[in-house]
């Protein structure tokens, strides 16, 4: 074998070996972004179901109230606007705004307990509390999980690989799970 012919081979399988590593590697990172793009999508669906939750025992423990807070009407009705707000809405954004809320409105609901000593000691609203309860706790939790799996992409989106592989596969940044400023305070209830 010649020189030359020698040197040819070296160079097309270092041109080769390029191609496989790059292609690899272009192959690795398309998916990368579609795998974080599906683990936000993941994440915002167990938010969705801790959010049902909620949604299916808010009735029950906006009966159980009524019948000992009968004058709350303003109440019971932002209550019942924020979950057909949500049910209504089509986007992650419009859901969160209606489930922040909901969320004050909730917290001002059973806040009335400590007005009115007979609910405070009914069974059906302590275990409907209970069950409340823990279901916010899920939705924290699950809130994280999903504001965690929000920063994954968005940081790689803002790389300066991470926004070519993203906009290559149509992915784009995702919202986070806030809470407004108006939500952070201690409700207060007034009569």
């Amino acid at each position: 074998m010649s020189k030359n012919l020698k040197i040819f081979l070296i160079v097309i399988g270092i041109i080769l070996l390029i191609a496989v590593f790059s292609f690899s590697w272009i192959v690795g990172e398309y998916n990368k972004v579609i795998a974080m793009d599906e683990n936000v999508k993941g994440k915002w669906a167990q938010v969705e179901n801790q959010l049902k939750r909620r949604y299916d025992l808010i009735p029950n423990l906006v009966e159980t109230v009524k019948g000992y807070a009968k004058h709350e009407k303003e109440l019971f009705e932002n209550i019942a606007q924020a979950r057909t707000k949500y049910f209504q809405s089509d986007t992650v954004k419009g859901q969160i705004e209606s489930s922040n809320q909901l969320e004050g409105a909730l917290s001002r609901l059973l806040l009335l307990r400590e007005t009115y000593p007979e609910l405070k000691a009914n069974q059906s609203f302590l275990k409907l509390q209970d069950s409340l309860e823990g279901t916010e706790n899920r939705i924290s939790v699950e809130r994280k999980r999903y504001n965690e799996a929000v920063q994954m992409l968005n940081t790689y989106i803002r790389t300066l690989f991470g926004r070519f592989f993203a906009s290559l596969a149509s992915v784009s940044s995702a919202e986070y799970y806030e809470i407004p400023e108006a939500e952070k305070e201690a409700p207060k209830v007034k009569f």
